[in-house]
């Protein structure tokens, strides 16, 4: 393997690295967005974690 090759490889190999982490933070960070309940106390719900939303 020629080293234009080895570095080819290897930034493709960074190049992806950084796209799985910044995919997978994205994932985190909109699950978290989407799964906060409602701030609304409900009749026969238990209360909301913060009562002032």
């Amino acid at each position: 393997m020629t080293t234009a090759t080895q570095r080819r490889l290897f930034l493709a190999a960074v190049i992806l690295g950084v796209a799985l982490v910044l995919g997978a933070n994205a994932h985190l960070v909109i699950a978290a967005l989407q799964s906060q309940p409602d701030c609304v106390a409900r009749p026969g719900a238990a209360m909301p974690a913060r009562p002032a939303c």
